[in-house]
């Protein structure tokens, strides 16, 4: 019987119902969302990977995953090979490092607020060889503060770079007209997102967000 639990991981800064959209669209279209929240400053990455294999221990799933939350995913997976997760959907996450995040460490007055998560931002995943297939759906609008610190020079979303998101081993990556935020909002992201849980590829053609 097809996975049809999905574990939704929210980005830095951002409470778990900035999922919510998201996962009304997964909804409706057949799958049984689950938000994961997670102390994105005070707690980091380190505080939510074994709390997140233990979730993900409870049963067969698929995750997606914005921002910040794809790193975390993909390093609970790296850390926890047997977990059952079969596919992994990451929107707008910048698995090569964040040049957004580097930036903002670089000033006494903005590096706190990346707080523990700081260090996997800046310096990303290692390229993958796990046994779950990884999606990646990246924006190209240039919304966002985040610019401001990466000094951007190529496609980007307002705060990570499509070339930050590209990370050797992924089975599939689109790119889409949306900004950073507007990842989790998009109807149309939420049916390319549907699409790959179900066949492990994305759509030729993603449209518009």
């Amino acid at each position: 019987m097809p996975t049809t639990r999905v574990v939704l991981l929210h980005g830095l800064w951002m409470p778990r119902l900035s999922m919510h959209w998201l996962a009304q669209r997964l909804r409706e279209a057949g799958f049984a969302p689950e938000f994961f929240g997670y102390a994105t400053v005070a707690g980091g990455p380190d505080a939510a990977i074994p709390r997140l294999a233990d979730h993900l221990q409870r049963a067969p799933a698929h995750v997606v995953a914005h921002s910040l939350g794809g790193l975390v995913a993909l390093t609970t997976l790296e850390r926890h090979p047997a977990v059952p997760v079969e596919r992994v959907v990451c929107l707008g996450s910048p698995l090569c490092g964040s040049a957004a995040a580097s930036g903002i460490a670089g000033y006494a007055w903005t590096a706190p607020t990346l707080g523990r998560s700081a260090s996997l931002l800046r310096k990303g995943c290692a390229p993958w060889s796990g046994k779950a297939e990884v999606g990646m759906v990246a924006g190209r609008t240039s919304l966002g503060l985040g610019k401001y610190f990466g000094r951007f020079q190529e496609e980007n979303d307002g705060t990570v770079s499509v070339a930050e998101t590209r990370l050797a081993g992924l089975a599939d990556h689109v790119v889409v007209d949306t900004s950073h935020t507007g990842l989790v909002y998009s109807r149309r992201v939420a049916g390319l997102v549907a699409g790959f849980l179900r066949n492990g590829r994305f759509e030729s053609q993603a449209g518009q967000s």
